[in-house]
């Protein structure tokens, strides 16, 4: 058996999907004919990267046939899929994890993004809206715009997300303020601002495990 594929179907088994590296996913997709070069390139790619490679782009990678492509592609649509059906059944976030989950279909997109969840008071996930879309910045992120959907939701708390293009989640001096003044307005109108989740490329930070909230 090819051994890139071997390790990294024991990886899975043995961490689940959660806990594997990129690499090794595209590995068990690909199947016996994996090669770990091959499997490297496309992993620093990113998700991002890979989702906007068509099935011909795929093939042109050496060991990827077709039935691989197929199975590439169809676990990423599968993956936005699943983001979709969290929020329609009551998904609920227990940990910066459970929210870097649900937003992991951000680390695909090209523009800078910036969306919020909105949960009652059990954490279960009542409602998710995109607030903006391009560079973001403290003045152009308006609490007005976040908080009227929770109110209209009767939402007990809020969750914000944005992801970096660049792929890398470390939060700017930007990023920080923005938290910092949700929060302040959110205590005053009595709905908390749990965290700001940063998305980057496989990766993801929490303003708050940071110490910033």
């Amino acid at each position: 058996m090819n051994k890139h594929f071997a390790i990294a179907k024991e990886e899975l088994l043995f961490y689940g999907t959660e806990n594997t590296s990129l690499q090794n996913l595209l590995a068990v997709l690909i199947g016996s004919k994996a090669n770990p070069s091959i499997t490297g390139q496309l992993a620093s790619l990113g998700v991002k990267g890979l989702s906007s490679l068509s099935k011909e782009e795929l093939l042109q990678y050496e060991g990827v046939g077709e039935s691989a492509a197929n199975r590439i592609l169809a676990s990423l649509g599968l993956a936005g899929l699943m983001n979709k059906y969290k929020i329609e059944n009551k998904y609920t976030i227990r940990s910066p994890e459970d929210a870097a989950r649900l937003f992991s279909d951000m680390s695909i997109l090209d523009q800078e993004q910036f969306e919020v969840v909105f949960l009652n008071t059990k954490n279960v996930v009542i409602g998710r809206k995109t607030i903006f879309k391009g560079t973001l910045n403290a003045s152009i992120v308006h609490p007005r715009d976040v908080f009227r959907e929770a109110l209209k939701l009767s939402a007990a708390s809020i969750i914000v997300a944005h992801q970096h293009p660049s792929g890398d989640p470390t939060p700017s001096r930007e990023d920080i303020e923005i938290s910092k003044r949700l929060a302040e307005v959110g205590k005053l109108m009595g709905i908390d601002l749990l965290d700001h989740i940063i998305i980057g490329s496989g990766r993801f930070r929490s303003i708050k495990e940071l110490g910033h909230l």
